[in-house]
This record gives C-alpha cells, sequence and structure tokens, in this order.
C-alpha cells in the first residue's frame, strides 16, 4: 500500500467511525440524566428511610454513576501518541504555525505515508477505547434499570400513585 490516496482513504475511513461512537455517548448521556431526574422527582426524603426504597434507589445510583464514569472516559480519552507527526491533531498544534508549513512543504512522500499509516493505528487505537468506554457505559445504565424500576414503584406504592393499590 504504497498509494498515498488509498491510505487517506482509510483515515478517513476510520475518522468517519468517531461521530457514530459520540452520537452513543451523547444519546446515553441523555438517558442517564432522564434517569436521575425522574428518580429525583419521585422520592421524598422521608422514602429513603424505607430500606426497599433505599436500596434500589442506591443500587440504580451506582450504576448510573459508573456509567457516567466510562461516558467520561470515552468522552475524553487518552490522546498521547503519534510524536512528531504531521497529521495527528495532537503533534500539530505544539507547533507554530510557520515551522508546521516548512515541516509539511519538507517532508519527502515515503515519510507522509509513514505518517498516514501511523495516523491510521492511532485513531483506531482512540475509537476502540471509546467504543470500549461506551459499552461499558451501556451495560452500566442498562444494570441500572431494574433497580430503577423497583425504586420507581416503591415509591409510587407509597404515596399512593398506582391506581390499583387505592382503596
Amino acid at each position: 500500500m504504497n498509494d498515498t490516496a488509498t491510505l487517506q482513504s482509510q483515515l478517513d475511513r476510520v475518522l468517519a467511525f468517531f461521530p457514530r461512537v459520540d452520537a452513543r455517548i451523547n444519546g446515553l448521556f441523555g438517558v442517564n440524566t432522564l434517569v436521575l431526574a425522574v428518580g429525583a422527582l419521585n422520592v421524598a426524603a422521608p422514602d429513603l428511610r424505607q430500606w426497599y426504597v433505599t436500596i434500589p434507589g442506591v443500587l440504580a445510583l451506582i450504576a448510573l454513576l459508573l456509567s457516567y464514569a466510562f461516558l467520561f472516559r470515552a468522552n475524553f480519552p487518552d490522546v498521547r501518541g503519534g510524536a512528531g507527526s504531521l497529521v495527528y491533531f495532537v503533534e500539530i498544534q505544539k507547533r507554530t504555525e510557520s515551522v508546521y508549513q516548512s515541516e509539511v512543504l519538507g517532508c519527502s512522500d515515503d515519510d507522509y505515508r509513514k505518517d498516514l499509516i501511523g495516523q491510521i493505528w492511532r485513531n483506531s487505537q482512540i475509537l476502540c477505547d471509546k467504543y470500549t468506554y461506551a459499552k461499558k457505559a451501556i451495560i452500566c445504565t442498562s444494570a441500572a434499570l431494574l433497580p430503577f424500576a423497583l425504586f420507581l414503584a416503591t415509591t409510587a406504592t407509597l404515596h399512593v400513585r398506582i391506581p390499583i393499590v387505592k382503596s
């Protein structure tokens, strides 16, 4: 693969996956926030004296906090690497504009292709990290749903908000 256009196309293909994972991250952040808001609106301080309200609520909260932690890691992956790269944004910003221009203009085609290959590899690593953390966040949010449902059911029962329970 010595064709620069083919390498650039491969890098573009890898970079095209970033918006997909970012959409999952943003969507899950919204779901987590909604779950927390609904929980907060359905509980009163005296409800927390009841173990059957507190335990599911705490379990759901712990799972959601873990999900938020994984979402944070997915949003802010480790971007170190690519030392001296003319393509990698982290390395580009370390240079002044004039230094960057002169280095790009002085770069051989072979060095540029090697740099592109390095960026394909590095961006693939970053993307895999983002997907892994997003997956863990989804699992944590999913794990929060059952205790959250129990939490809502018990608070609704305490406040007689379920029509079946009314006398």
